[in-house]
């Protein structure tokens, strides 16, 4: 199947010389990009998109998500709490998910990103309720190919609870060796080291403060052993540096690097608090970090210091985070957030509309250690984002429209999406029909919130 995108408005390929123009094409033959450049393309092909009003991108790369938390969207109770105290009420309705919730919820999040322009997606699932199949990773990569979506999962993994000094209720964590078989599992069933692969496996300890430092070192080493990259959560807020201080004797980022983890192969979330040394110490490595601008305002965490990150050589992304810390997945928007949340912070240390862009795409391949996604080059997969620029939103804004999708709200869905050479959305329509989805998500939301009240007798509403 070819299929060919002709006369683009902007093809911004995102490339070593970050190259643009417009005009041209982009040639797909099944999976991969075979030809693109300045030049129109007189060969044959099966599909012709008519591109003259699109500004071409690749795919957005997300790698930071709890697809789960799109079920637990603004609570009341929790609209307006810090990071600890919201974790320990979302705990409450989290540990109240079963089978169906985990697959409803990825297929709702998944989708939604999809809408924004994400090719590939990561999730961190670290949550396993003992009323749970213990293979909901499973749940998730399912949910993932009925959408099409390049998916790598993070398993997740939580060991201390509440009894242990932890914050989660102990019937949500797991013994260290249950967690270890099933990523051993995982890996041995779904892994794809091989370039395009669909389904990537990695690791993911929720947090240093929610698992025993025997357990961090393990990952470490298991993930190093087999060439897997893997995650956590990282300097989100300062409640945690004080938490880390006070039960390991160190700031977060030093413990870190005390089990293992300042690593090429690692990526952490939010890394909001982190010193110049630290930030050298991360960027020496290539290590990777998944910016999440809105759930840091959402949750009032703090300016992640994105500019001397990109200096210093991190390998910098983007992650709409849980749906219940940002109540969205549209990439798009979260890109939007990263610039804007920057320009918070003196001039010199402001983003670009390009810079942005490049973290969405570029930085989200980096991060996730892949080079066969996050540009637009012959060889590489087809994971394409098309965005229309002829609507009310975008008038006036032409004399750049690639700096328009930062700039301006957009109001629709993306117009084009192909993922591993297959259209999975054409001229905002998606295969999959999401209005069964959307009403069976909003049943299983409240009945969560509702068992959660029974269970514990708390006012969440």
């Amino acid at each position: 199947m070819k299929i060919l995108i002709d006369n683009p408005k902007k093809v911004v390929t995102m490339n070593s010389s970050n190259e643009e123009w417009s005009g041209g094409h982009i040639l797909v033959e099944n999976d991969k990009i075979v030809s693109l450049g300045k030049e129109k393309y007189t060969g044959e092909f099966d599909k012709k998109i008519d591109a003259s009003e699109m500004v071409i991108l690749p795919g957005f790369i997300n790698t930071h998500h709890h697809l789960y938390q799109s079920l637990t969207r603004n609570i009341p109770l929790m609209q307006d709490e810090e990071l600890f105290p919201w974790l320990v009420h979302h705990y409450e309705v989290w540990r109240e998910v079963f089978d169906e919730a985990i697959s409803v919820s990825a297929k709702t999040g998944l989708l939604e990103m999809m809408l924004s322009g994400v090719t590939c997606s990561s999730d961190h699932l670290y949550l396993f309720p003992q009323n749970c199949n213990n293979e909901l990773i499973d749940i998730e990569i399912e949910s993932a190919k009925e959408l099409g979506i390049r998916f790598q999962p993070t398993r997740g993994s939580m060991s201390l609870s509440k009894k242990d000094g932890g914050l989660p209720p102990d019937d949500v964590v797991q013994t260290e060796e249950v967690i270890m078989q099933d990523c051993q599992r995982l890996v041995n069933k779904y892994h794809d080291p091989n370039p395009g692969a669909m389904v990537r496996i990695s690791l993911a300890p929720c947090s240093p403060f929610s698992v025993t430092p025997e357990l961090m070192q393990q990952t470490a080493d298991f993930c190093k052993e087999n060439n897997l990259m893997f995650h956590t959560h990282l300097a989100e807020t300062i409640d945690e540096e004080n938490f880390c201080i006070e039960k390991m004797g160190a700031r977060p980022a030093a413990y870190l690097d005390s089990v293992g983890w300042i690593d090429g192969n690692a990526w952490v979330a939010h890394a909001v608090h982190l010193s110049d040394e630290e930030i050298a110490q991360m960027g020496a490595c290539g290590m990777g970090i998944s910016h999440c601008p809105s759930s840091n305002m959402r949750l009032g965490s703090g300016i992640a210091r994105i500019k001397e990150m990109l200096e210093a050589g991190v390998a910098v992304s983007f992650g709409v985070d849980g749906s219940a810390s940002n109540d969205s997945s549209n990439m798009l928007s979260e890109i939007r957030q990263g610039m804007l949340l920057s320009r918070l912070r003196e001039p010199k240390y402001w983003l670009t509309a390009r810079e942005v862009l490049s973290i969405a795409t570029r930085g989200g391949a980096a991060a996730l250690g892949r080079d066969d996604i996050g540009s637009l080059e012959i060889g590489k997969q087809a994971d394409i984002a098309m965005f229309g620029v002829n609507y009310i939103e975008y008038a006036g804004a032409m004399t750049d429209p690639v700096a328009a999708l930062v700039f301006t709200q957009r109001m629709r869905p993306i117009d084009y999406l192909m993922i591993n050479g297959e259209l999975q959305i054409e001229k905002g329509q998606p295969k999959f029909d999401p209005e069964e989805l959307r009403k069976r998500h909003n049943e299983i939301s409240l009945e969560l919130v509702k068992r959660a009240s029974e269970n514990t007798g708390i006012k969440f509403v």
